[in-house]
Order: C-alpha cells, then structure tokens, then sequence
C-alpha cells in the first residue's frame, strides 16, 4: 500500500470533475458529443464551486459548445474539433484546482484523434 507524506500541503478547494466521463466508450459522434455536453456541465459546476470566474467558465463553455456543434454535423470537422477542445483546455490550465476538467479534456481530445481519423 502506498504512502505519502502531505505535510506542508494545502488545497483549499479542489474540484475533481470529468471523473465520470468514459472516452473509451466512445464509438461514434453520438457518444462524444453526449460526454462533452456533461463535461460542459462541469464548467457551471465549477464556477459554482468557485474554482473558476464567471468570465473563464463561460468562454471554456463558448468553446466545448463550439465542439459540440461541430462533432453533431453530418460530416465533422475534426481539426474544427480539436481547436476549440485545445482552446478550452488551454483556458482552464492554469488553474490548479480544475486539473479534473483539463484531464476530461484531455481525454475528449484524444477521443477525437481516434474518432476521427
């Protein structure tokens, strides 16, 4: 069993999202689209919780939606995808304790490399 010493660590409010989110599940536009649309959930959430400012969480918002609209069309444009999915995580990454929704998104981006090949 591991160990680990945390003393002289602080965390004053960590938001572990996107913990939910299955991208191995995801085997056709549909699915992704349903996980991105949870995922944008989160970002309400995480305002919510204080984690994020109001002005952050909506243009990650404006971005995934972008995403989400792109992924639903009847042929996707996947670099379209993958731009606003990278615009979004990069809108997000500096803040420490939203690393749950920069891994979701992450993941939602290596989804869409293998969705969209």
């Amino acid at each position: 069993m591991a160990q680990f010493d945390m003393r002289g660590q602080y965390v004053t409010n960590q938001y572990n999202a996107g913990r939910d989110s299955n991208f191995g599940a995801v085997q056709i536009p549909v699915d992704l689209v349903a996980i991105l649309k949870q995922i944008n959930e989160q970002f309400t959430q995480a305002m919510e919780a204080g984690v994020l400012d109001e002005e952050t969480a909506t243009d990650t918002q404006y971005q995934v939606s972008k995403a989400i609209q792109q992924a639903g069309k009847p042929t996707p444009d996947k670099k379209s995808i993958l731009d606003h999915l990278a615009t979004a995580k990069s809108l997000i990454e500096g803040v420490a304790a939203a690393g749950g929704l920069v891994a979701a998104l992450a993941g939602a981006i290596e989804a869409v490399q293998k969705l969209f090949t």
